[in-house]
């Protein structure tokens, strides 16, 4: 019997995988997306729609009769969630991703409260699904994204919804990747780089090879849930940059400062994090026998090729701009050199 599936946000970077790895599983898939683009991996069999998910009628029309499974890469808030439960009498189940930035510690302490004095949360090792979450609101991507999952979970009669709490999402096509602090680097031949925290920050990835594994092992499981997403490996931010060395064929000297970045543009890298950040697979590999198909060092020079071939010739800031909008300026050379040309201090390596 044939099984169809529609996936929402499919030439995302998680779409792209997510729709491969369905079509591949023998699911009929509609890839919808604002420009009602084809990636060239994808099966012929895949149809495409053009759909901004913020218009309810193009949505509906993508849908169209009905779906086994509706797969929602780009929910960001509540009102997604109603759109989806709106289109409840045609759809069979959902998969819906998430964040773990929806978890608190224990104290009340979120990513939202990071940047507070003493306010970046301290989890348990690791942190599992039990954790609390946060307050639902309209402040902050982590409270939109635990409204839209409350809402989701509330009506799993409705509309069995898996929720997939991904980590730190790496792979091609990304807007955002955290790998181009050191990819950059190495291409500007720089030959020294300052790791704060001892270098052992550890904030769990997410390869988009293995969210799209768990899209299609939830979408042949229907329930309603939420798991996290991660990688089997939570690598240091140290053995991060090394990675990225070895499949670039470079060595670069890693400078350790014990303590946070010496200041704002000097290592502050997109893993910093004074205590880790690591979640637990268990909960999957029970519901769905998820098994992980890609770990990060092997999959790394497929992301760095992408990156590689973003920068070539032009400025960073145009061909990551949002990297931009969210850290800053991540390589401000001159600040480096005057750290790294000081005389060392107390808790630098």
């Amino acid at each position: 019997m044939t099984r169809r599936a529609v996936v929402i946000g499919a030439t995302g970077q998680i779409g792209r995988a997510a729709v491969g790895a369905l079509a591949g599983d023998g699911w009929e898939v509609t890839a919808v997306s604002r420009g009602g683009g084809r990636d060239d991996g994808w099966p012929e069999g895949v149809r495409v729609a053009r759909a901004d998910r913020a218009d309810d009628t193009a949505l509906t029309e993508a849908v169209g009769d009905g779906c086994d499974v509706l797969v929602d890469l780009v929910a960001y808030g509540p009102e997604h969630a109603r759109q989806l439960l709106a289109l409840s009498d045609r759809v069979g189940s959902a998969v819906v991703v998430s964040s773990v930035s929806v978890y608190e510690d224990d104290k009340g302490r979120n990513f939202d409260t990071q940047d507070e004095p003493g306010g970046f949360p301290e989890y348990p090792l690791p942190i599992t699904e039990a954790q609390r979450t946060v307050t639902p609101a309209e402040t902050s991507y982590s409270t939109r994204k635990a409204g839209l999952e409350r809402e989701l979970l509330a009506a799993g009669d409705r509309l069995p919804t898996t929720l997939l709490r991904a980590g730190a999402i790496h792979g091609p096509h990304c807007q955002t990747p955290r790998e181009l602090y050191f990819v950059k680097r190495n291409l500007d031949r720089r030959p020294r780089r300052v790791l704060p925290y001892g270098g052992g920050s550890r904030f769990h990835p997410a390869n988009v090879h293995n969210l799209a594994e768990l899209v299609r092992l939830a979408a042949a499981r229907p329930g309603s849930r939420a798991l996290n997403a991660v990688d089997p490996d939570a690598p240091t931010v140290a053995e991060i940059a090394a990675a990225i060395d070895t499949a670039m064929g470079v060595e670069t000297e890693s400078v350790i400062v014990d303590g946070p970045p010496p200041s704002p543009t000097v290592g502050h890298t997109p893993w910093s994090v004074p205590v880790p950040v690591v979640c637990d697979m268990s909960a999957a590999e029970r519901e769905l026998g998820y098994r992980p198909v890609a770990r990060y060092a092997e999959s790394l020079p497929e992301t760095v090729a992408w990156i590689e071939g973003r920068l070539r010739g032009g400025d960073w800031r145009e061909a990551y701009p949002k990297m931009f909008e969210v850290y800053g300026d991540l390589f401000d050379y001159a600040a480096e050199d005057a750290f790294l040309d000081a005389p060392p201090t107390s808790g630098r390596r």
